[in-house]
Protein backbone atom coordinates (compact mmCIF):
# COMPACT_ATOMS: atom_id res chain seq x y z
CA UNK A 1 0.00 0.00 0.00
CA UNK A 2 3.02 2.34 0.97
CA UNK A 3 4.32 1.58 -2.52
CA UNK A 4 1.43 2.75 -4.21
CA UNK A 5 1.15 5.77 -2.40
CA UNK A 6 4.44 6.45 -3.10
CA UNK A 7 4.23 5.93 -6.96
CA UNK A 8 1.22 8.54 -6.47
CA UNK A 9 2.87 11.07 -4.39
CA UNK A 10 5.71 11.28 -7.10
CA UNK A 11 3.53 12.01 -9.60
CA UNK A 12 2.03 14.61 -7.39
CA UNK A 13 5.39 16.16 -6.59
CA UNK A 14 4.30 15.73 -3.02
CA UNK A 15 7.32 14.96 -0.68
CA UNK A 16 8.23 11.77 0.40
CA UNK A 17 8.74 12.10 3.98
CA UNK A 18 5.09 11.33 5.00
CA UNK A 19 5.88 8.26 3.82
CA UNK A 20 7.82 7.41 6.69
CA UNK A 21 7.76 4.59 8.51
CA UNK A 22 5.68 5.10 12.33
CA UNK A 23 6.75 4.08 15.68
CA UNK A 24 3.90 4.21 18.37
CA UNK A 25 6.12 4.53 22.21
CA UNK A 26 3.99 4.18 25.14
CA UNK A 27 5.90 4.56 28.29
CA UNK A 28 5.23 3.48 31.71
CA UNK A 29 6.29 7.00 32.82
CA UNK A 30 8.02 10.42 31.63
CA UNK A 31 9.45 11.50 35.11
CA UNK A 32 11.50 8.86 35.54
CA UNK A 33 15.06 8.93 35.44
CA UNK A 34 15.96 5.96 34.06
CA UNK A 35 12.71 5.99 31.56
CA UNK A 36 13.93 8.97 30.39
CA UNK A 37 17.38 7.83 28.86
CA UNK A 38 15.22 4.64 27.24
CA UNK A 39 12.83 7.53 25.72
CA UNK A 40 16.08 9.87 24.18
CA UNK A 41 17.21 6.76 22.99
CA UNK A 42 14.37 5.78 21.34
CA UNK A 43 13.89 9.21 19.57
CA UNK A 44 17.18 9.36 18.85
CA UNK A 45 17.66 6.48 16.87
CA UNK A 46 15.00 6.66 15.17
CA UNK A 47 15.65 10.32 13.88
CA UNK A 48 18.86 8.37 12.89
CA UNK A 49 16.66 5.56 10.79
CA UNK A 50 14.56 7.88 9.56
CA UNK A 51 11.50 6.79 10.97
CA UNK A 52 9.12 8.90 13.11
CA UNK A 53 7.93 8.30 16.56
CA UNK A 54 4.60 9.18 18.48
CA UNK A 55 5.63 9.07 22.08
CA UNK A 56 2.55 8.67 24.95
CA UNK A 57 3.46 8.77 28.90
CA UNK A 58 0.99 6.16 30.82
CA UNK A 59 1.21 7.84 33.69
CA UNK A 60 1.51 4.45 35.59
CA UNK A 61 -1.80 3.17 34.26
CA UNK A 62 -2.26 0.29 32.75
CA UNK A 63 -6.28 1.02 31.09
CA UNK A 64 -4.59 3.91 29.57
CA UNK A 65 -1.15 1.91 27.95
CA UNK A 66 -3.59 -0.28 26.67
CA UNK A 67 -5.70 2.58 24.82
CA UNK A 68 -2.63 4.24 23.49
CA UNK A 69 -1.49 0.72 22.21
CA UNK A 70 -4.90 0.23 20.73
CA UNK A 71 -4.74 4.32 19.24
CA UNK A 72 -1.49 3.24 17.42
CA UNK A 73 -2.78 0.06 15.69
CA UNK A 74 -6.14 2.42 14.69
CA UNK A 75 -4.20 5.07 13.37
CA UNK A 76 -2.00 2.08 11.49
CA UNK A 77 1.51 2.63 12.99
CA UNK A 78 4.14 0.24 11.59
CA UNK A 79 5.34 -0.98 14.47
CA UNK A 80 4.82 -0.03 18.36
CA UNK A 81 7.44 -0.14 21.10
CA UNK A 82 6.10 -0.19 24.73
CA UNK A 83 8.04 0.15 28.34
CA UNK A 84 4.98 -1.52 30.19
CA UNK A 85 3.60 -0.17 32.95
CA UNK A 86 2.77 -3.81 34.51
CA UNK A 87 4.28 -6.88 33.47
CA UNK A 88 1.04 -8.77 33.76
CA UNK A 89 -0.69 -6.72 31.50
CA UNK A 90 1.56 -7.75 28.16
CA UNK A 91 -0.24 -11.11 27.23
CA UNK A 92 -3.46 -8.48 26.24
CA UNK A 93 -0.68 -5.73 24.73
CA UNK A 94 0.99 -8.87 22.54
CA UNK A 95 -2.36 -10.15 21.41
CA UNK A 96 -4.02 -6.65 20.37
CA UNK A 97 -0.29 -6.17 18.05
CA UNK A 98 -0.57 -10.00 16.59
CA UNK A 99 -4.33 -9.66 15.63
CA UNK A 100 -3.75 -6.21 14.21
CA UNK A 101 -0.33 -8.08 12.49
CA UNK A 102 2.16 -4.98 13.85
CA UNK A 103 5.36 -5.76 14.95
CA UNK A 104 5.61 -4.84 18.49
CA UNK A 105 8.92 -4.57 21.00
CA UNK A 106 8.75 -4.54 24.39
CA UNK A 107 11.41 -2.68 26.51
CA UNK A 108 12.70 -2.76 29.90
CA UNK A 109 10.42 -4.12 31.74
CA UNK A 110 10.07 -7.71 31.53
CA UNK A 111 6.85 -9.17 30.00
CA UNK A 112 4.98 -11.67 31.58
CA UNK A 113 4.11 -13.90 29.06
CA UNK A 114 5.86 -17.38 29.01
CA UNK A 115 6.49 -17.57 25.58
CA UNK A 116 6.32 -14.23 23.93
CA UNK A 117 4.22 -14.71 20.12
CA UNK A 118 5.82 -14.31 16.21
CA UNK A 119 6.06 -10.75 15.87
CA UNK A 120 6.70 -9.55 19.60
CA UNK A 121 10.36 -9.11 20.95
CA UNK A 122 11.28 -8.38 24.62
CA UNK A 123 15.00 -6.01 24.94
CA UNK A 124 16.01 -5.37 28.05
CA UNK A 125 18.75 -6.90 30.28
CA UNK A 126 18.56 -9.97 32.44
CA UNK A 127 17.28 -9.65 36.38
CA UNK A 128 18.59 -12.34 37.42
CA UNK A 129 22.30 -10.69 37.18
CA UNK A 130 21.43 -6.97 38.69
CA UNK A 131 20.52 -7.85 42.65
CA UNK A 132 23.79 -10.25 42.68
CA UNK A 133 26.01 -8.34 41.10
CA UNK A 134 24.36 -5.31 43.32
CA UNK A 135 24.14 -7.65 46.91
CA UNK A 136 27.72 -9.65 46.27
CA UNK A 137 29.15 -6.15 46.24
CA UNK A 138 27.57 -4.86 49.45
CA UNK A 139 28.34 -7.82 50.85
CA UNK A 140 31.82 -8.07 50.37
CA UNK A 141 31.98 -4.29 52.14
CA UNK A 142 30.34 -5.08 55.16
CA UNK A 143 32.67 -8.45 55.32
CA UNK A 144 30.01 -10.55 54.55
CA UNK A 145 28.15 -9.68 58.09
CA UNK A 146 25.21 -6.96 59.02
CA UNK A 147 21.52 -6.53 58.45
CA UNK A 148 19.78 -5.55 55.24
CA UNK A 149 17.29 -3.60 53.86
CA UNK A 150 15.79 -3.90 50.72
CA UNK A 151 13.62 -1.09 49.03
CA UNK A 152 11.61 -2.85 46.39
CA UNK A 153 9.85 -1.13 42.94
CA UNK A 154 6.98 -1.44 42.15
CA UNK A 155 5.06 -4.60 42.95
CA UNK A 156 3.34 -5.22 39.78
CA UNK A 157 7.50 -5.08 37.85
CA UNK A 158 8.22 -8.24 37.49
CA UNK A 159 11.99 -6.86 37.43
CA UNK A 160 11.81 -5.51 41.08
CA UNK A 161 10.31 -9.03 42.38
CA UNK A 162 13.25 -10.87 40.38
CA UNK A 163 16.09 -8.04 41.99
CA UNK A 164 14.73 -8.55 45.62
CA UNK A 165 14.65 -12.29 45.27
CA UNK A 166 18.07 -11.80 44.23
CA UNK A 167 19.27 -10.07 46.95
CA UNK A 168 17.88 -12.49 49.47
CA UNK A 169 19.11 -15.71 48.13
CA UNK A 170 22.87 -14.17 48.36
CA UNK A 171 22.33 -13.12 51.93
CA UNK A 172 20.83 -16.42 52.49
CA UNK A 173 24.44 -17.79 51.47
CA UNK A 174 26.18 -16.08 54.74
CA UNK A 175 25.79 -16.50 58.12
CA UNK A 176 25.91 -13.56 59.43
CA UNK A 177 23.96 -11.68 57.36
CA UNK A 178 19.69 -11.65 57.16
CA UNK A 179 17.25 -9.70 55.61
CA UNK A 180 15.27 -7.35 58.71
CA UNK A 181 13.23 -5.50 56.30
CA UNK A 182 11.63 -5.06 52.77
CA UNK A 183 9.43 -2.95 52.04
CA UNK A 184 8.09 -0.50 48.63
CA UNK A 185 9.29 2.70 47.26
CA UNK A 186 7.76 2.44 44.08
CA UNK A 187 11.05 2.78 42.14
CA UNK A 188 10.57 6.73 43.75
CA UNK A 189 13.34 9.08 44.75
CA UNK A 190 10.95 11.07 47.30
CA UNK A 191 9.13 7.78 48.69
CA UNK A 192 12.79 6.12 49.03
CA UNK A 193 13.12 9.16 51.55
CA UNK A 194 10.13 8.86 53.30
CA UNK A 195 10.53 4.88 53.76
CA UNK A 196 14.61 5.32 55.06
CA UNK A 197 13.13 7.85 57.76
CA UNK A 198 10.76 5.89 58.57
CA UNK A 199 12.95 2.90 59.26
CA UNK A 200 15.62 4.90 61.29
CA UNK A 201 12.92 7.02 63.23
CA UNK A 202 11.73 3.74 64.45
CA UNK A 203 15.02 2.77 65.52
CA UNK A 204 15.82 -0.30 63.01
CA UNK A 205 18.74 -1.80 63.19
CA UNK A 206 20.16 -1.48 59.42
CA UNK A 207 23.80 -2.19 58.19
CA UNK A 208 23.48 -2.32 54.62
CA UNK A 209 20.16 -1.11 51.86
CA UNK A 210 19.96 -3.00 48.73
CA UNK A 211 17.38 -0.53 46.23
CA UNK A 212 16.42 -2.18 43.59
CA UNK A 213 16.90 1.22 41.62
CA UNK A 214 19.21 4.38 41.51
CA UNK A 215 16.32 6.53 42.97
CA UNK A 216 15.19 5.27 45.98
CA UNK A 217 19.02 4.79 46.95
CA UNK A 218 19.44 8.24 46.70
CA UNK A 219 16.38 8.74 48.90
CA UNK A 220 17.99 6.54 51.48
CA UNK A 221 21.23 8.47 51.38
CA UNK A 222 19.27 12.05 51.68
CA UNK A 223 17.38 10.39 54.55
CA UNK A 224 20.36 9.24 56.60
CA UNK A 225 21.98 12.99 55.82
CA UNK A 226 19.54 14.42 57.17
CA UNK A 227 18.24 12.41 60.29
CA UNK A 228 21.81 10.16 61.31
CA UNK A 229 24.61 12.18 59.73
CA UNK A 230 27.42 10.26 61.26
CA UNK A 231 26.09 6.81 61.20
CA UNK A 232 27.42 4.44 58.50
CA UNK A 233 24.99 2.31 56.27
CA UNK A 234 26.19 0.81 53.33
CA UNK A 235 23.95 1.99 50.26
CA UNK A 236 23.51 0.05 46.42
CA UNK A 237 21.61 0.83 43.63
CA UNK A 238 21.00 -0.38 40.23
CA UNK A 239 20.93 1.69 37.06
CA UNK A 240 23.48 3.97 37.01
CA UNK A 241 21.74 7.11 36.18
CA UNK A 242 23.84 10.29 35.73
CA UNK A 243 22.40 10.93 39.36
CA UNK A 244 23.12 7.76 40.40
CA UNK A 245 27.25 7.99 39.82
CA UNK A 246 27.32 11.53 41.12
CA UNK A 247 25.99 9.96 44.93
CA UNK A 248 28.57 7.34 44.04
CA UNK A 249 31.00 9.99 43.42
CA UNK A 250 30.43 11.40 46.50
CA UNK A 251 30.27 9.00 48.71
CA UNK A 252 26.32 8.43 49.39
CA UNK A 253 25.93 5.50 47.81
CA UNK A 254 28.75 2.63 47.25
CA UNK A 255 27.79 0.55 44.51
CA UNK A 256 25.34 0.75 41.79
CA UNK A 257 24.59 -1.61 38.34
CA UNK A 258 24.82 -0.61 35.09
CA UNK A 259 21.39 -0.89 33.56
CA UNK A 260 22.15 0.39 29.48
CA UNK A 261 19.56 2.61 28.85
CA UNK A 262 20.64 3.71 25.73
CA UNK A 263 21.30 0.23 24.55
CA UNK A 264 18.19 -0.50 25.23
CA UNK A 265 16.56 2.41 23.82
CA UNK A 266 18.59 1.95 20.47
CA UNK A 267 17.95 -1.83 19.97
CA UNK A 268 14.45 -1.79 20.43
CA UNK A 269 14.42 0.71 17.57
CA UNK A 270 16.47 -1.88 15.75
CA UNK A 271 14.58 -4.54 16.41
CA UNK A 272 11.48 -2.53 15.37
CA UNK A 273 12.78 -1.99 12.15
CA UNK A 274 13.65 -4.96 11.73
CA UNK A 275 10.47 -6.35 12.04
CA UNK A 276 8.99 -4.37 10.28
CA UNK A 277 10.76 -5.78 7.49
CA UNK A 278 9.98 -9.07 7.84
CA UNK A 279 12.98 -10.05 9.44
CA UNK A 280 13.53 -12.85 11.74
CA UNK A 281 14.74 -11.62 15.37
CA UNK A 282 15.02 -13.86 18.74
CA UNK A 283 12.47 -13.74 20.92
CA UNK A 284 14.43 -11.76 23.96
CA UNK A 285 17.97 -9.55 23.03
CA UNK A 286 19.57 -9.17 26.41
CA UNK A 287 21.73 -6.17 27.33
CA UNK A 288 24.08 -7.34 30.32
CA UNK A 289 24.25 -5.64 33.71
CA UNK A 290 27.84 -4.73 35.11
CA UNK A 291 29.03 -3.69 38.13
CA UNK A 292 29.79 0.03 39.17
CA UNK A 293 32.01 1.29 42.03
CA UNK A 294 33.91 4.52 42.39
CA UNK A 295 36.90 2.81 41.24
CA UNK A 296 35.16 2.36 37.73
CA UNK A 297 32.74 4.55 37.59
CA UNK A 298 34.45 7.04 34.95
CA UNK A 299 33.63 4.71 32.20
CA UNK A 300 30.03 5.08 32.91
CA UNK A 301 29.71 8.58 33.17
CA UNK A 302 31.29 8.88 29.95
CA UNK A 303 28.49 6.32 28.75
CA UNK A 304 25.68 7.94 29.77
CA UNK A 305 26.43 11.06 27.48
Amino acid sequence: MKKNAFVLLCLLGVSTSALAEKIGVSMAYFDQNFLTIIRQAIDKEAKARGLETQFEDARGDVGRQTDQVQSFIGSGVDAIIVDPVDSASTPVLAKLAQQAKIPLVFVNRSPGNKALPPGVVFVGSDERESGVLQMEALAKMANYRGNVAIMIGNLTDAGALQRTKDVEQVVAKYPNMKVVLKQTANYSRSEGVDLMINWLSNGEDIDIVAANNDEMAIGATMAIAQTKPNKTILIGGIDATPDGLKSLAKGGMQVTVFQDGIGQGKKSVEVAQRLMKGEKVDSHQWIPFELVTKQNMQQYVEKSK
